[in-house]
């Protein structure tokens, strides 16, 4: 039975905002593992379900798919959400607190 993959689509380092965070996509699990090329050095393998990633709106829709195609799946969670540490430029020349 193949394999899949459901994981939440995460922001690339290259976007600021949020844009299609919410978009669920579904990944085939590699059927061998990847070899590097002879000639280039590159690595690869003859698996081509690994070019394909599927976009949903919803989780239900992923699994809906999943389960209409006969797939095994597994949802992984996404990343936490970042904490960011709010500071001034004036904080980066305080000296050490006494």
């Amino acid at each position: 039975m193949v394999e899949a993959r459901i994981r939440q689509r995460m922001k690339s380092a290259m976007q600021s905002g949020r844009y299609k965070e919410s978009a669920w996509v579904l990944e085939y699990e590699p059927a061998e593992a990847k070899r590097p090329d002879p000639l280039t050095g590159w690595a690869g393998s003859g698996d081509v379900r690994d070019q394909v990633h599927l976009s949903f709106p919803t989780l239900a829709a992923a699994k809906a798919y999943a389960e209409r195609h006969g797939l095994a799946y597994h949802v992984t969670s996404g990343q936490a959400g970042r904490t960011l540490k709010l500071q001034t430029y004036a904080d980066n020349f305080k000296g050490p607190a006494i």
